[in-house]
């Protein structure tokens, strides 16, 4: 029997893997959330997930909060595989998936990059490379959901700038949460600026935002 499994069963008895919403002991065959979470995770499809995997809401929004806020890293994996199937949609003739990078102010003080981690994960599944040298943030931006919608776009225009190792590529621009999508739209109109040949993007999860900047659902 190969280690890496003798060892992933000494992991599980140890530490049982829990669900990413709700904590609970997964059961064997549970993926990432259990047989009460599970079901009410909502996939987008047709045009609706053009940019997004999943609609932000229920056990998922719990599981990102723990996840972007709570210090909780581990979950980058499970919640990658909730976004895989739609991956594996987009990436044929790509060449990297790309982070959204959070400004180096906003990485201090959270300790890690959401984004970042789940295009590691998300990488090791479609079998692209993580690529964390062709973007970055140049200036820091306000929380999208914090602000009226009609601020968002002028929050986040020219916060990103294209490096020269993007130049010819065809990439994938992976961020946690899609609201108005400006974002992910000002972070692909960077890359192609700089000479990137494409540049798709992808979030995990869309969410509905009210006109006063409140996440919905």
């Amino acid at each position: 029997m190969p280690v890496r499994i003798v060892l992933r069963g000494l992991i599980d008895l140890l530490a049982p893997p829990r669900c990413a919403a709700c904590d609970d002991t997964l059961e064997p065959g549970d993926e990432g959330f259990c047989v009460v979470c599970a079901p009410l995770l909502e996939p987008l499809t047709g045009a609706e997930g053009a940019m997004a995997a999943m609609r932000f809401g229920g056990p998922l929004a719990s599981a990102m909060r723990r996840f972007k806020y709570g210090g909780r890293s581990e979950l980058a994996r499970p919640l990658a595989g909730c976004m895989a199937g739609r991956a594996r949609e987009l990436v044929a003739g790509l060449d990297a998936i790309v982070p959204v990078p959070l400004h180096p102010s906003r990485l201090t003080e959270r300790g890690y990059d959401q984004a970042s981690l789940l295009a590691g994960e998300l990488a090791r599944v479609v079998g692209l490379p993580r690529r964390l040298d062709l973007l970055a943030r140049t200036r820091p931006t306000r929380v999208q959901a914090s602000l009226p919608r009609a601020a968002r776009l002028a929050n986040v225009e020219g916060a990103f700038m294209a490096t020269p190792r993007a130049r010819g590529l065809r990439v994938l621009v992976l961020d946690d949460v899609r609201t108005t999508g400006a974002t992910l739209s000002d972070a692909c109109r960077a890359l192609i600026e700089g000479g990137a040949s494409r540049a798709i993007s992808l979030a995990l999860a869309a969410a509905e935002v009210d006109d006063d900047g409140a996440l919905g659902a």
